[in-house]
């Protein structure tokens, strides 16, 4: 099944148009990742949302994310942080990236303060 670019490009450039949001790490948002290339982590839906975890602020406007995931598939970049909106989730750490909080859509809460050190030391582990 192809991916529809031209669908994303359109919902993109309204994105583009929005004010950015404030936020602080260990925070959780949905954000619109949309449709990317390969492997890379899609958004899901007609606003090609997923679920993300603020790992470093780099200001007002950008930030370092990780995706989350309901996968079950064990890997040790795929660290457990428990139920986020009745879902079982996990960080994936190996889709780490810079994002604008443009992207984002709504806080959905915070992350523990020990599973979010534990994030962070497994990130460091691997930059």
């Amino acid at each position: 099944m192809g991916k529809d670019f031209d669908e994303w490009n359109e919902l993109k450039k309204k994105v583009n148009g929005l004010k950015a949001h404030l936020y602080t790490v260990r925070e959780i948002w949905w954000c619109q990742l949309g449709i990317n290339i390969g492997t890379e982590q899609d958004g899901r839906g007609e606003r090609y949302l997923r679920p993300v975890l603020v790992l470093v602020s780099f200001g007002a406007e950008a930030c370092l994310i990780a995706p989350l995931t309901t996968s079950q598939r064990q890997h040790p970049l795929r660290i457990p942080i428990g139920m986020i909106e009745g879902k079982d989730a996990r960080v994936n750490l190996s889709q780490i990236r810079v994002v604008d909080t443009r992207r984002f859509i709504e806080k959905i809460g915070f992350l523990d303060r020990e599973i979010f050190s534990l994030v962070r030391k497994t990130a460091r582990e691997i930059l």
